[in-house]
């Protein structure tokens, strides 16, 4: 089994100016100290899957928590989800839905493929780095994941 990168969020974002503000949200609260920052679907899953998955279903990374946009090049948002949620591993990986569409069947199809929670991105600058940070806030600090308490995890 290889080992595992571990950081605290994968930020699946391609707008440039959204992901710089998830970022800046993260870093006034000091919630986390490492988010890695893909800006397509495709990269999102060679970050998790690696380039040869494993045999054995270990990951190439497993962050803390995903934050997904749904509208990304070359592979939208419900196709990363839907092959996050069907690993055996990577499903226990809490997802994030951080999305500006706020259509109704979006949202359903995320949830019925396993998302843990479904936000639609606040257009205001002070409310979006407030649901950023309360998103944080509860996913990496308050949530207990599967496993967390197992011997040797090496989670917060």
């Amino acid at each position: 089994m290889r080992e595992t990168e571990r950081p605290d969020i994968l930020l699946v974002e391609d707008d440039p100016r959204d992901g710089e503000m998830t970022l800046r949200a993260l870093e006034r609260r000091s919630l986390v100290s490492e988010v890695v920052w893909v800006r397509d679907g495709a990269l999102a899953l060679l970050a998790i899957f690696g380039r040869n998955p494993s045999p054995d279903g270990a990951l190439a990374m497993r962050p803390r928590m995903i934050l997904l946009d749904l509208k990304l090049p070359k592979l939208g948002g419900l196709d990363v989800l839907r092959a996050l949620k069907a690993h055996p591993v990577a499903r226990s990986i809490p997802v994030v839905v951080l999305s500006s569409s706020s259509e109704e069947g979006a949202e359903l199809e995320s949830y019925r493929l396993g998302v843990n929670s479904y936000i639609v991105k606040p257009t205001d600058f002070g409310r979006f780095c407030e649901t950023v940070s309360q998103l944080g806030l509860y996913w990496l600090l308050l949530n207990e994941s599967p496993g967390r308490r197992l011997p040797g995890n090496v989670d917060r």
